[in-house]
C-alpha cells in the first residue's frame, strides 16, 4: 500500500491556502493579529496595555508600546513558570523552551502555550511536509519512518519536585507532546530522544537508528545530525547513509546555515536520491519553510499564530525604532531585525534574528544572522550569512571540511592593525592553513564591500588569521556551558571576545 498517496490530498489543501496569500498579505496578517489580540485582552499584560480597546494594527502599536527584548518579558515569564494564570496568555502554561540566550549569555524561557503547540509548531511541521509533497510528486515519505534528532529537558531552573512545569529544548517539548500516533512512524523511542547526556545519547541514537531500516526522512540541526550520521556509518561500515537506509529521501534541516556542511552531506549520501528542505523553526515560533526546489529562500507562514514586524537593520539596537514596518510594507533586498506578536504571549518581541527579504509577494526570506552575532569592530559589518557563504566556498575549493567555527575581532596594538581571528575545527584539514586564511579573507572581501573597503591596502584591517581548534574543542566548550547536544549552537560571530577567549584558554 502506498500510504503517501493516501495522505497527499490532505496536505495539498494546505498548499492551496498558502498560495492564496499572494496579493493578500495585509488581510491575512491583520486577521492574525486580531485573533491573537482577542486572546491577549484576557491577560494581565493585555489589561495593563489596554488590548481590550484595540481594533486595528494602528491601535495595537500604540497600546503595546515599542518593541522589547527578553529582559522586559523575563519577570512576566517567571510568574508564569511559578504557576500564575492569565499573565501573558490566558490560562496556565506548563511548557517552556529554554533558549541558549547567546546574545547575553543568560538562558531565556519561551512559553509554549496550547495554542502555540497547535497553531505554530505542529502546523509549521505539517506545512513543511505539505510543501515537500507538492515539490516532489514521487515521494514515498509516509511509507517509512522519520528519524528526528531532539534535545532534552535539561535546564538551569530549580523547579519544585511537585511542579508540573516542563522546561527544556523546544524539540524535547515537541516530542513529549506529539500525537501518540506519530510515535508509530518516528525513531528513536521517546526515552532515547529525550536523554540528557549527549555522551550517552549519541551511541543510543546510533544503535536505535541502525536497527530501523525503513527510514525515509531525517530532521534536525545540520552540525549535530552530521555527527550522528558519521557514527552510523562507522558502526555499519557502510560507505553512504543510503547503504543503511535505502529509502531515505529528504533531510529537513534548520537552526544553522546548511552551506558549511553541504559538501560533507554530499560525500556520505547518494546525491541522486537525497533532497533537502530548509525550515525556520525557532523557540519563539515556526516562521517559514522553503517552498521551491532551486530557491533557498523560505515562505513566511502568515496564518500560523504569528504577526510579524520588521526593524531596519540600522535601527535594530535603537530603543524606539522609527522605521519599523508590518509584513505588507517591507522592501525587497533589505535586511531587517524580526519582531513578533504571537500566541505564546510574546508581544512586539524582538527575537534577535535578522532576515533578508528575498521577495515581497509572495513574502519570502532568508536568515541573515543574529542581531548580536556580527563583527563591526572596525566598520566592516560582517554578518553570519557572509561568513557561512565564504567558509563553504573556500572549503569546496580547497577540499577541506569543517566541524565548527567562530570568529572575533583582534583589536589594534602598537605594532599592528586590527584583524579578525577565526577559530576553526576541521574534519579534514586544508593542506596549508595560510592558504586557507588567504582564500577566506579574499572570499569575504568579494561578498562584503564594507569588509573589502576596510581591508583595501591594509590601511585599516590586517588579513584575518586562522587558529586551528583541537579536536572536540567546541563540544567541550558547549559542555562547559551546560549546552552540549540536541539543538544547541555555537555563536559564529561576536563583536567582542567573550566566546573565543574561553575556547582558546581550553586549548592551553
Amino acid at each position: 500500500m502506498n500510504v503517501t498517496s493516501l495522505m497527499r490530498p490532505w496536505f495539498s489543501r494546505r498548499v492551496k491556502v498558502t498560495q492564496g496569500w499572494e496579493h493578500n498579505i495585509e488581510t491575512v496578517q491583520r486577521n492574525e493579529l486580531q485573533r491573537i489580540v482577542s486572546q491577549g485582552k484576557k491577560t494581565q499584560w493585555g489589561y495593563i496595555h489596554g488590548l481590550g480597546d484595540v481594533d486595528s494594527y494602528e491601535d495595537y502599536i500604540h497600546a503595546a508600546g515599542h518593541p522589547a527584548g527578553y529582559d522586559e518579558f523575563r519577570p512576566w515569564v517567571m510568574r508564569m513558570i511559578d504557576g500564575e494564570r492569565d499573565v501573558l496568555w490566558p490560562g496556565v502554561t506548563r511548557n517552556y523552551a529554554q533558549s541558549s540566550g547567546t546574545s547575553d549569555g543568560k538562558s531565556k524561557y519561551i512559553p509554549i502555550t496550547r495554542e502555540s503547540f497547535s497553531r505554530m509548531h505542529y502546523r509549521g511541521g505539517s506545512d513543511v511536509v505539505a510543501n515537500y509533497l507538492h515539490l516532489y510528486p514521487d515521494s514515498r515519505i509516509f511509507d517509512g519512518k522519520a528519524f528526528i534528532l531532539g534535545g532534552s529537558f535539561a535546564n538551569e531552573l530549580s523547579l519544585p519536585h511537585h511542579s508540573k512545569v516542563k522546561v527544556g529544548d523546544l524539540s524535547a517539548n515537541l516530542i513529549a507532546n506529539i500525537n501518540p500516533l506519530a510515535e508509530l512512524v518516528r525513531v528513536p523511542h521517546r526515552d532515547i530522544a529525550l536523554m540528557e547526556q549527549w555522551e550517552e545519547k549519541l551511541p543510543a541514537l546510533v544503535k536505535a537508528s541502525v536497527s530501523e531500516k525503513n527510514i525515509t526522512n531525517i530532521s534536525g540541526v545540520p552540525s549535530w545530525f552530521l555527527t550522528v550520521l558519521k557514527e552510523v556509518l562507522k558502526m555499519t561500515g557502510a560507505t553512504t547513509i543510503h547503504d543503511v537506509w535505502p529509502r531515505l529521501e529528504v533531510f529537513f534541516h534548520g537552526g544553522i546555515s546548511f552551506r558549511p556542511y553541504r559538501e560533507q552531506y554530499r560525500r556520505i549520501t547518494d546525491t541522486s536520491r537525497m533532497r533537502y528542505l530548509e525550515t525556520y523553526n525557532a523557540s519563539e515560533g515556526f516562521f517559514a519553510v522553503q517552498n521551491a526546489i532551486d530557491d533557498p529562500s523560505m515562505l513566511l507562514l502568515l496564518d500560523a499564530g504569528v504577526f510579524y514586524e520588521f526593524i531596519p537593520i540600522d535601527e535594530a539596537e535603537t530603543p524606539e525604532p522609527s522605521g519599523i514596518v508590518p509584513a505588507w510594507k517591507v522592501e525587497e533586498g533589505k535586511i531587517y531585525a524580526l519582531v513578533i506578536t504571537a500566541c505564546n504571549g510574546l508581544w512586539r518581541y524582538k527575537i534577535g534574528d535578522t532576515v533578508k527579504i528575498e521577495s515581497v509577494d509572495p513574502l519570502k526570506i532568508t536568515i541573515a544572522g543574529r542581531t548580536h552575532h556580527f563583527i563591526n569592530a572596525f566598520g566592516e559589518e560582517l554578518m553570519v550569512d557572509n561568513a557561512d557563504r565564504a567558509i563553504a566556498s573556500v572549503c569546496s575549493r580547497l577540499g577541506c571540511e569543517i566541524s565548527n567555527y567562530t570568529a572575533a575581532p583582534v583589536y589594534a596594538g602598537d605594532r599592528n592593525r586590527g584583524r579578525h581571528q577565526w577559530l576553526v575545527e576541521f574534519n579534514v584539514r586544508p593542506r596549508d592553513i595560510d592558504e586557507f586564511a588567504t582564500e577566506l579573507d579574499e572570499e569575504l572581501q568579494s561578498l562584503n564591500s564594507d569588509y573589502q573597503a576596510k581591508r583595501q591596502g591594509g590601511i585599516f584591517l590586517d588579513p584575518l588569521s586562522v587558529t586551528v581548534a583541537t579536536a572536540g574543542l567546541f563540544d567541550r566548550w558547549l559542555a562547559s556551558t551546560g549546552k552540549l547536544g540536541g539543538q544547541r549552537k555555537v555563536p559564529r560571530l561576536c563583536n567582542d571576545r567573550r566566546f573565543i577567549d574561553p575556547m582558546l584558554a581550553m586549548m592551553k
